[in-house]
């Protein structure tokens, strides 16, 4: 996007240039009156003023719309991220409700084995 400034920059500061060349070019090389001179350089720099008015206008919507579309682009970005932040906290919400599930089944297991091997220890002690 800097590239696009500079270069309009650049082109913006040509045309003044260019156009204040021409007008000094026309005052010495005028085949004219000074009074027709001085009316064909206030035309003129009514134009360039006019053409430059243009050009900054274009480039003020060029700007703008190079905005929303950035704003656009960063909404589109961010909503894709919110679904995959959501997607992302379901499967960890699926996996931990598989580990939990697992945990109970090894603790049940657990629980059951204690219990088998409790009874042969009773009847050990009492003999």
């Amino acid at each position: 996007m800097s590239d696009r400034d500079s270069d309009f920059g650049n082109f913006l500061s040509g045309f003044m240039v260019g156009g204040l060349v021409g007008a000094a070019v026309a005052l010495l090389l005028a085949p004219q009156s000074g009074e027709e001179t001085r009316t064909i350089i206030k035309e003129k720099g009514i134009e360039l003023k006019d053409k430059a008015v243009e050009t900054a206008e274009e480039a003020y919507a060029r700007a703008e719309a190079a905005a929303a579309e950035a704003r656009a682009r960063a909404d589109e970005l961010s909503q894709a991220a919110r679904e995959r932040a959501e997607e992302l906290k379901q499967r960890g919400q699926v996996v931990l409700e598989e580990q939990k599930s697992r945990i109970e089944n090894v603790i049940d297991a657990a629980k059951a084995s204690s219990k088998k091997a409790a009874p042969k220890t009773k009847k050990k002690t009492s003999k």
